[in-house]
């Protein structure tokens, strides 16, 4: 069998020098594929997310009915909602906002399954995760305090309020968290 040759010379050994193996740190993250050419490395995500949905049609009172088992979080129709929900962990807690009627954080909420095929959808292109409801907010945060609070200004929902599903930074987490009545570090999912 013949090797490869490069300007006469015998190709190179394709073998890197191994480097020690690294820790474990948990399971990885799913990829949401490959960004976009010159587009910047996105944070990784804060396992603390902002779930939104219009009262009359799924509030936090009917979250809260179906208990331990929670319910699906379907009917996501935009990529990037649909992308941070595949990005989500069980575990992660998250915001109920009431959208259009109240405009508030209400509640919290837990992830308590990963992202699957939405039964809504025939499609096969849209995911959802289910939530559970772990406590109502003592002091529903609105909209216009998160705008009125410098400690959000970078947040999404200050500066994109109509996505239905939202990261929410850590520091952002803790400042609502207090704002509403709770203490951050007690909140037990």
């Amino acid at each position: 069998m013949a090797k490869a040759k490069t300007a006469g010379k015998p190709a190179k050994s394709a073998k890197k020098p191994t480097s020690p193996a690294k820790p474990s740190l948990g399971p990885a993250k799913p990829s949401l594929g490959p960004a976009k050419p010159g587009a910047a490395e996105k944070p990784a995500p804060s396992g603390f997310w902002l779930f939104k949905s219009e009262p009359d049609v799924f509030s936090y009172q009917n979250l809260e009915a179906k208990g331990a088992k929670g319910e699906a979080w379907d009917g996501v129709r935009n990529f990037q909602a649909r992308n941070n929900m595949v990005a989500m962990s069980v575990g992660d807690l998250g915001f109920f906002y009431h959208s259009n009627e109240g405009k508030e954080v209400v509640g919290i909420v837990e992830v308590i399954a990963l992202a699957h095929q939405d039964p809504k959808d025939d499609t096969g292109r849209w995911k959802c995760v289910d939530v559970k409801a772990v406590r109502p907010m003592p002091k529903p945060y609105s909209l216009d305090d998160a705008k009125a609070n410098p400690k959000l200004a970078k947040m999404v929902l200050v500066n994109n309020s109509r996505l239905s599903v939202q990261p929410v930074a850590a520091d952002e987490w803790m400042e609502i968290c207090r704002q509403g009545g709770l203490d951050p570090k007690k909140i037990k999912a």
